[in-house]
C-alpha cells in the first residue's frame, strides 16, 4: 500500500478523504429480510452477511484472483459469474455489487443470475457511473439507466426498481477530489511531500462545499456515481 493510501486510510469517515461524499451501501428489505438461499457474487469480504436475516442461507461467491490478491478472503464459491455452478432455479436471492463493470461479457453474467433465480426470486445488482477506472485492466465499461433497463430486458429479468446512486453535487466533488489525488498515487516521497499539503486542503474545500450545497440544490438523476436496481425473475 503506498503512503498515499495510508494516509486516506486515516481520514477515511472524514471530509479529508476524497471520497467522503460517496453513499454507504444499502440493503434493501426485500433482500436483508430473505430467509431463503440469498448468492452474494463478488462477496469480497463477506460483508453482506451480517446485513441478512440471520435464518438466511449465504453463499459467497468470488473470482479466485480477486478473492485471494485483492481480498484475501475464502468464499464458498470460487467462480466465473458468467459461468456459476449452481443449479438453475435452486437461489431465492442474488446480490452483484460493484462486479459487473469488471467482467468482459456481463449481459452473460446477467443471463446466468437470472437462470440461477428461483421463479419470483430477486436481484440486487450495481454498477458505478460516474467514477474513475479502477482495478485496471479489468474495467470494462459503465452504463447509463438506459442501458441498464435494455439489459436487464434482454437477460429475461422485470425492472422493479432502479435508483441512480449520490446527489448529483455529490457525484461532481467525488470527480474533483479524486482528480487531485488520483495522479498522486504512487507518487514517489519527495514530490508528495508538497503536492499532499495542497491536495488535503482542495478535498477538503470540494467536499465540504459539495456538503452545504447539496443541502438545497436539487438532485439531478441525469448524473450520478452509480445505479442500484432490483430485478425480478418472473413466473
Amino acid at each position: 500500500m503506498n503512503m498515499l493510501r495510508v494516509v486516506a486510510n486515516w481520514f477515511s469517515s472524514t471530509p479529508l478523504h476524497p471520497q467522503w461524499l460517496m453513499e454507504d451501501r444499502v440493503v434493501p428489505p426485500e433482500v436483508a429480510g430473505s430467509r431463503g438461499v440469498v448468492l452474494d457474487i463478488g462477496s469480497a469480504t463477506r460483508w453482506l452477511r451480517s446485513r441478512l436475516d440471520p435464518d438466511a442461507s449465504y453463499v459467497a461467491l468470488d473470482y479466485p484472483a480477486t478473492a485471494t490478491a485483492l481480498y484475501g478472503t475464502r468464499p464458498d464459491v470460487h467462480a466465473d459469474a458468467r459461468a456459476l455452478p449452481i443449479a438453475t432455479a435452486s437461489i431465492d436471492v442474488v446480490v452483484c455489487l460493484e462486479v459487473l463493470e469488471h467482467v468482459e461479457s456481463p449481459e452473460r453474467a446477467l443471463e446466468e443470475m437470472h437462470r440461477v433465480l428461483k421463479p419470483g426470486g430477486i436481484a440486487m445488482v450495481s454498477m458505478p457511473f460516474l467514477y474513475p477506472v479502477h482495478d485496471a485492466p479489468h474495467d470494462f465499461q459503465r452504463w447509463t439507466s438506459h442501458g441498464w433497463m435494455a439489459r436487464a430486458g434482454q437477460a429475461g429479468f422485470k425492472v422493479r426498481r432502479l435508483e441512480p446512486v449520490g446527489h448529483s453535487i455529490h457525484a461532481a466533488a467525488v470527480l474533483a477530489a479524486l482528480a487531485v489525488t488520483g495522479p498522486l498515487q504512487g507518487a514517489r516521497a519527495g514530490s508528495l511531500s508538497w503536492r499532499l499539503p495542497l491536495a488535503v486542503p482542495i478535498v477538503l474545500l470540494v467536499n465540504l462545499s459539495a456538503c452545504c450545497l447539496a443541502w438545497f440544490w436539487p438532485r439531478w438523476s441525469a448524473m450520478c456515481t452509480g445505479h442500484r436496481l432490483l430485478l425480478e425473475k418472473g413466473p
